[in-house]
């Protein structure tokens, strides 16, 4: 004896209604959802851009020693306009990503590509040392 062919949990395709034809109604509907979600997009786009902070000046990490107790050391260029001043905030951290030392440090107009060492005192043993960000004055 045989068991019945399993049937489908959901049915056959035979057991659906047929699809009504899309009216004027729906397709309104979908061109609203449409309007909508290119707005939604175009919004967090704008967003996402000022978001980015100040596009014209960047720092990059060249090296940092971390060997001192008391203070740690960083090398970053800075890439910003030739004709503009900028500010350079340093940070450090240690194994938990806590914060153990600042230092915010002002670069002079003149040279557009400028390369820094600087000492940034610290309360606690640091792991890393960064440049949080850097703006034009």
């Amino acid at each position: 004896m045989s068991a019945p062919a399993p049937r489908p949990i959901l049915g056959t395709p035979d057991e659906f209604p047929p699809r009504p034809p899309m009216g004027r109604g729906r397709f309104v509907v979908y061109a609203v959802m449409a309007v909508v979600v290119a707005v939604v997009a175009g919004g967090w786009g704008y967003v996402i851009l000022s978001a980015r902070g100040n596009p014209e000046v960047r720092a990059d990490v060249i090296t940092f020693d971390i060997s001192r107790p008391d203070s740690a050391e960083i090398t970053f260029m800075v890439h910003k306009p030739d004709d503009r001043a900028a500010t350079c905030r340093l940070r450090a951290v240690d194994v938990h990503h806590v914060e153990v030392g600042t230092r915010e440090i002002t670069i002079p107009s003149g040279d557009g590509d400028v390369t820094l060492t600087e000492q940034v005192r610290i309360n606690a043993q640091a792991t890393s040392v960064d440049v949080q960000g850097c703006s034009l004055v």
